[in-house]
């Protein structure tokens, strides 16, 4: 089997929250970029990129570029691919950047075709630990909201089903950390004590802000703190972790696999938060993931559930799925959600489809 052809379009979806209604600013888009990697045997692998912002463009360009360089290669060699992605743009385009977002949309993409080729889905191809695996809701209780607009979301998201949940601290303008301390106590008294309650800072605190609030917020008993302060200030981050009895979680904006050695090697998270575009793709996400299991980490996932859902399945230190519904309308069916359960389709490859009705009406250019 080889790689024939390929089609790149660029998106603007919708940012909305359809978990609660609850959008920070309505009518906002998000530009993103599919891939469709075609070989001679009928099969298509697809799959979805983002983060270019205003240089979606030069995303889009870049995911070209690298499929033509896929072009009369054995799609089920992955690491041969990989490898002649990297050594096509000189060894100095990456990791990092645009060219690891646009690798990663041919890293999924290759994997999507070899779940097909093999007629089993990619969870089971990684390794197939479980079949349902928790998630929790992302994206609803923002730090923009109101307290009470924050208490109405989260009891909206415990009605439909969630046991799991994530709001955010660093609040707008210059808050006091009482008020950041209020926040998290409001949204906890919306929903008791036995939903497991996340809290994302998206590195706006400093460490010695972090380990301030954090200790004040340890009675709310949240599941843990993440991305509390520059991504890759391991040891600022290490200093937080050790100081607080809240688990630590961060990860998601740092590019490929060497950086979480860094983060490992320096005790800088509990639990390692790996996105799967700034990582490159399935193939580093999984060694990412061994990486951990190997100092008895969990890793946990980044967006794009419908994805990401596959890998957390697939490994043992797997510990919950973000169910950040920013690319469902993409598809014509994404896994379903069932007692606070993601359930992983027998599909093939991803088991996903894209709703040519949903690309057409998205589409930029």
């Amino acid at each position: 089997m080889k790689i024939t052809g390929f089609e790149a379009q660029t998106l603007a979806i919708p940012e909305d929250d359809p978990l609660a209604d609850m959008p920070e600013e309505a009518g906002r888009k998000r530009p993103v970029v599919t891939l469709r990697l075609r070989t001679d045997a009928g099969l298509e692998g697809i799959a979805v990129t983002f983060y270019g912002g205003a240089m979606t463009r030069s995303l889009r360009t870049a995911v070209e570029e690298l499929a033509e360089l896929t072009i009369g290669m054995d799609p089920l060699r992955i690491e041969q691919v990989n490898a002649r992605l990297m050594a096509g743009t000189g060894d100095s385009c990456g990791p990092g950047g645009i060219f690891t977002l646009a690798a990663s949309a041919i890293d999924i993409a290759l994997w999507d075709i070899k779940g097909k080729a093999l007629e089993q889905p990619l969870w089971k191809l990684l390794g197939g630990h479980r079949q349902r695996v928790p998630t929790y809701a992302s994206g609803s209780l923002r730090r923009g909201l109101t307290d009470d607009q924050a208490q109405r979301a989260a009891a909206t998201l415990v009605r439909k089903g969630f046991r799991e949940m994530k709001t955010q601290m660093a609040l707008p303008g210059t808050p006091t950390p009482a008020d950041e301390v209020r926040r998290v106590r409001v949204v906890r008294e919306a929903i008791g004590p036995d939903i497991k309650l996340m809290c994302d800072i998206n590195q706006r605190w400093r460490p010695e802000q972090a380990i301030d609030i954090g200790r004040r917020v340890e009675e709310v008993g949240l599941f843990w703190l993440e991305d509390v302060t520059t991504a890759d200030d391991y040891q600022g981050l290490a200093r937080v972790t050790a100081a607080l009895s809240t688990p630590i979680a961060g990860g998601e904006y740092v590019y490929g696999i060497a950086p979480f050695a860094q983060m490992i090697r320096h005790h800088s998270v509990d639990i390692p938060m790996i996105d799967i575009c700034r990582a490159g793709g399935v193939t580093p996400w999984m060694k990412i993931a061994g990486m951990a299991e190997a100092f008895n980490l969990p890793v946990v996932s980044h967006v794009m559930p419908e994805i990401l859902c596959h890998l957390i399945a697939a490994c043992p230190n797997g510990l919950t799925v973000e169910y950040m519904p920013w690319m469902l309308c993409l598809y014509e069916e994404t896994p379903a959600i069932e007692d606070g359960m993601l359930v992983l389709p027998d599909k093939p490859g991803l088991g996903l489809r894209f709703d040519e009705k949903a690309l057409a009406a998205f589409r930029v250019g």
